[in-house]
């Protein structure tokens, strides 16, 4: 579809600047793919140096930015409104409630909302619950004794173990796993044991769960996720783990056994947490980090082992140094060789 730029700047709640109010934008993309019929974005001033080099024919652009030399737009918030163009052109689809459906398997005891939608070949099991508009995707198997709240989406092939609780508006994304066994194992003379695995995974309101993502069962009680944590792809939390309310937990993340965090924790990409510690609350852990002891609230570490982020700035600063510092050494070693040297030669001569 086409729309003109004075169409497009009210709803987006911006101001033309420059350009005829009636010319026709056609789409919406990035400054790298925009063609000459798109709106694109640019949400700094330092990048503004990038626009020259995009193909498109308009931009979004933050207030007082003045005129460019092609139309723009501008606006308080530049990702808000780009995010209404793009749904502008490519409004997002949208699946009709469909109920439950005849190719689904729901166990005769489950408990199901009147509007909850449960897709074909999904799987409810014995004494399930499951609240009002939640929706349940093709190939999830939900096992016996699960709850899920109200208007939480469970993605296709998601496995929920028996006794897992899913709070209100969650978002469990493909290929989940909730409340698999804990890595836990006695060893005995005939071989490994496994621990008890009596526990469950219970995730708080508003958390969001990436793409095959595994959380394990704790081994007597709850695996705790708090309310409005987001957890990224390819994360694994580990038994008996209680983290906070609105963590942010990035991918490739590893969090070893009843490791506890406060609230508004971030563990950047690929950090790996030691099974018993403490993140304190707001609590940043850089990327690739390796955390093996407490973090105190509010602290930013870096590294492995993780320590505090300037500890760690000054230590690479000084190993970038090394390779100069070891020159000037040699330099130091032969000229204090050279002055001992001499020093030898005079004594001698003078005796």
């Amino acid at each position: 579809m086409a729309i003109t730029l004075s169409e497009l700047a009210t709803k987006v709640s911006g101001t033309l600047v420059g350009g005829e109010p009636t010319q026709s934008v056609n789409g919406a993309a990035t400054l790298d793919s925009a063609a000459a019929g798109d709106i694109t974005l640019v949400d700094a001033a330092d990048k503004l140096h990038l626009l020259a080099k995009s193909r498109a024919g308009a931009a979004i652009v933050p207030t007082g930015t003045g005129p460019l030399d092609r139309p723009s737009i501008e606006v308080a918030d530049v990702h808000a409104a780009f995010t209404a163009a793009i749904i502008t052109f490519r409004p997002p689809r949208s699946e009709p409630r469909i109920g439950v459906s005849p190719l689904a398997v729901v166990h005769s005891t489950a408990r199901l909302a009147s509007d909850v939608d449960v897709h074909p070949f999904a799987t409810i099991g014995a004494d399930v619950e499951i609240s009002a508009g939640a929706t349940i995707h093709s190939g999830a198997r939900i096992m016996a004794g699960c709850r899920i709240g109200a208007a939480s989406v469970v993605f296709p092939n998601a496995v929920l173990y028996e006794n897992t609780v899913v709070g209100a508006r969650c978002i469990v994304h493909a290929g989940v796993v909730l409340g698999a066994y804990g890595f836990g194992y006695k060893p005995g003379p005939d071989g490994y044991t496994i621990s008890a695995q009596l526990g469950w995974v219970e995730l708080a309101d508003d958390v969001e769960v990436g793409a095959a993502t595994t959380i394990d069962r704790g081994t007597y009680g709850p695996t705790v996720i708090g309310a409005g944590t987001k957890i990224d792809n390819l994360v694994m939390i580990a038994h008996n783990c209680r983290l906070g309310r609105h963590n942010m937990i990035c991918s490739q993340v590893g969090v070893a056994g009843s490791t506890t965090t406060g609230d508004w924790v971030v563990m950047a990409g690929q950090v790996g947490v030691r099974d018993h510690v403490h993140i304190g609350e707001k609590a940043i852990l850089g990327a690739r980090s390796g955390v093996s002891n407490d973090v105190e609230p509010g602290k930013i570490v870096l590294g492995e082992p993780a320590i505090d982020l300037r500890d760690r700035k000054l230590q690479l600063a000084t190993i970038s140094k090394l390779p100069e510092m070891r020159r000037e050494l040699k330099q130091l070693t032969a000229r204090v060789a050279s002055l001992e040297g001499t020093s030898g030669r005079g004594t001698a001569e003078a005796a």
